[in-house]
Formats: structure tokens, sequence, C-alpha cells
């Protein structure tokens, strides 16, 4: 989820930039506020911080994962 907030701030970032605007808010909506925040978003999603994808093994893999049993057929 984070992740996917860091994509649209740097979005709205470049948005930003490309339109040459600050939406008559220059301190708040201004190009290097954006992407300081999209990078701290982007290092707490990374930092394990919030719903994510999980390391390690856990579910999945079947009887062709595991390999054959001796003994049976």
């Amino acid at each position: 989820m984070l992740a996917i907030a860091a994509a649209v701030v740097f979005g709205f970032a470049l948005l930003i930039d490309l339109l040459n605007t600050d939406f008559g808010a220059p301190d708040l909506f201004n190009w290097n506020t954006l992407v300081l925040i999209g990078l701290l978003l982007l290092s707490l999603y990374l930092a394990g911080v919030g719903r994510g994808p999980r390391g390690g093994g856990g579910g999945g893999g079947g009887r062709w994962y595991r390999g054959r049993r001796p003994g049976r057929g």
C-alpha cells in the first residue's frame, strides 16, 4: 500500500513539474516536498512498515515440490 501511495505522489510531482505550476500553494505543493514525501513512503515500504509482500517460505508448493516419499507408489 505504501508503494502505491509513493507511486501516486511521484506521479503528482511529475505532473506539477510538467505543468510548471504550484496550484496556488507554493509551500505545500512544490516539487521537492512531493519527491521527499514519495521517498519517505518508499523507504517505509522497503523497511517493512505496513502491509506488503512477506519474505520467507510459507504456503504454496505441492507434492511435486517436496519430492516423492519412499514406499508410496
